[in-house]
């Protein structure tokens, strides 16, 4: 009877579920991927490896040498034989002309020809240029005079302005009284250091119907001259011309 237990004992099936499987998964699995990162190690480490000792290989430059007796080599070139320097050719100089006396036989000399000392031709006076003769000659008939005209937005310092000694009053324009205009021109007038206008110069107007009758009048005023430095210079003033009506004259 024992012996029909043991073996019926024997013949049972083992259990294997799923804890023996997560055991076998787990030990499975890791030695897989020890396995692989082994041979993942050895790959590259191979690769990187051919790549340093091949790397070496190519840094050293390979040099063919040929030996060669000394007798091969032939005597030594001479020290002493110097090359000749080189050739160069140089044209004979012309001797200059200019200053050298050329003997004249006696018979050629004219006995009435005399030379001019130095003092004698720095009396002479220089001849003048004629104009028009065709050989860019310039006949110079009067001295050059520079215009000393200040500009008319020019800051000219005084030390005393200019004074109006006599006024012109302007016509009034027949046109302008027909038409019943009136208007404003500030004229700027060049007081010459005499005092008289030289030049007249309308700046602003109202109306150009008046301009040309106000430059009349302008060149008719009569003033003390400006000082400067005890002397008297040229400055611009500016005057204005009101034309109207009521001062008009009737025609």
């Amino acid at each position: 009877m024992s012996n029909g237990r043991t073996n019926s004992a024997q013949t049972e099936p083992v259990e294997y579920g799923r804890f023996e499987l997560k055991r076998s998964y787990q030990r499975n699995y890791f030695r897989g991927l020890i396995i692989a990162v082994g041979v993942f190690a050895v790959t590259f480490g191979s690769y990187y490896a051919a790549e340093y000792f091949g790397a070496d290989d190519d840094a050293i430059p390979m040099v063919s040498m040929r030996i060669i007796k000394y007798s091969d080599l032939g005597p030594p070139p001479s020290i002493s034989a110097v090359p000749p320097p080189p050739s160069v050719n140089v044209s004979a100089s012309v001797k200059p002309t200019v200053g050298v006396p050329v003997p004249v036989p006696d018979a050629e000399v004219s006995p009435e020809q005399t030379l001019a000392t130095q003092a004698e031709l720095s009396a002479q006076p220089t001849p003048a240029m004629e104009q028009g003769t065709g050989e860019g000659g310039v006949q110079i008939q009067q001295d050059i005079v520079i215009e000393d005209e200040p500009g008319m937005d020019a800051f000219i310092p005084v030390e005393k302005q200019p004074q109006l000694v006599k006024r012109v009053i302007p016509k009034y324009p027949e046109m302008a009284v027909r038409a019943g205009l009136e208007g404003t021109v500030w004229v700027k007038i060049l007081v010459d250091k005499d005092g008289l206008p030289k030049k007249a110069v309308v700046i602003k107007s109202t109306a150009e119907l008046f301009n040309d009758e106000a430059i009349k009048a302008a060149m008719q005023f009569v003033f003390t001259p400006a000082v400067m430095n005890n002397g008297p210079v040229k400055v611009w003033v500016s005057i204005p011309f009101k034309f109207q009506l009521k001062n008009a004259e009737p025609s």
